[in-house]
């Protein structure tokens, strides 16, 4: 099954190796970044997506360390 996580930076400093908790193993695809260049934004993201290892975090088994765009929002998609 497909699941969309959103995730949201509402400073406007960007953070950079931030863990964000994921309901599932293995790669999550970047499917939007509200900073992307074609949007106008300064391009702050994660190359298309990261992978989700057992680490614990946010009350889920994976995490995933994200870039998170400064007064942004990245969303993913991965399978459970």
């Amino acid at each position: 099954d497909d699941v969309i996580v959103c995730v949201y930076n509402f400073t406007p400093v960007p953070r950079q190796g931030y863990r964000v908790g994921l309901p599932g193993p293995g790669s999550w695809s970047e499917i939007l970044n509200t900073d992307a260049s074609i949007y106008g934004g300064s391009n702050v993201g994660n190359s298309g997506g990261v992978f989700a290892e057992f680490v614990p975090m946010h009350n889920q088994k994976y995490s995933a360390l994200l870039n998170l765009p400064p007064l942004g929002a990245v969303f993913f998609k991965g399978k459970l």
